[in-house]
């Protein structure tokens, strides 16, 4: 039985024998017709440094830092504006982009939502808690939302109310 496997192997290396003329032939033949000339090498331009004027915008390696808003601001009687008296809350210091809602705890009577920051901290917040850089006062707290109250300046001295819708991460309303 092992003849059998071993007859078609003993062919096989049979047809591999050491006649390897055609092969110089075409060596040879490549070697006469092809061209030894190497090209000359480009000319080089000068190097010209162009300064960097990015060094003063964030990197985009690192955390976002808090945003500011302006903390001045004029106020004309008759019209809505934020109690400047008022101790501004730590998510006050980041845009909505910035937020996100991860979460709410607590019961019917009182539901906390949890908030992550843009620096990847996680705050517990509650109706009339404020977040954003627009005043935002919460409205209302829901399993799956929170509404918020933002006053947003006019240019003019006044600010119009607007009402704010920050959505549980993941759900698409």
């Amino acid at each position: 039985m092992r003849w059998i496997g071993l007859v078609p192997l003993m062919l096989l290396l049979t047809a591999c024998f050491n006649d390897m003329a055609d092969i110089h032939e075409f060596e040879a033949e490549v070697k006469a017709n092809t061209r030894t000339r190497v090209e000359p090498l480009p000319e080089m331009k000068e190097f010209r440094h162009i300064a960097y004027q990015g060094s003063q915008a964030r990197s985009p390696f690192a955390m976002p830092r808090r945003e500011a808003l302006q903390e001045r601001f004029v106020q004309v009687q008759d019209c809505p504006h934020p109690d400047p008296n008022r101790s501004r809350e730590p998510l006050e210091s980041f845009a909505l982009d910035n937020l996100v809602m991860r979460g709410t705890l607590g019961d019917s009577s009182q539901l906390w939502a949890l908030i992550q920051a843009g620096d990847q901290t996680l705050h517990r917040i509650t109706v009339n808690h404020y977040l954003g850089l627009h005043h935002g006062r919460v409205l209302s707290v829901t399993p799956a939302q929170i509404e918020l109250l933002e006053l947003i300046p006019d240019g003019t001295g006044c600010w119009q109310e607007r009402t704010t819708i920050l959505q549980m991460a993941g759900s698409a309303h």
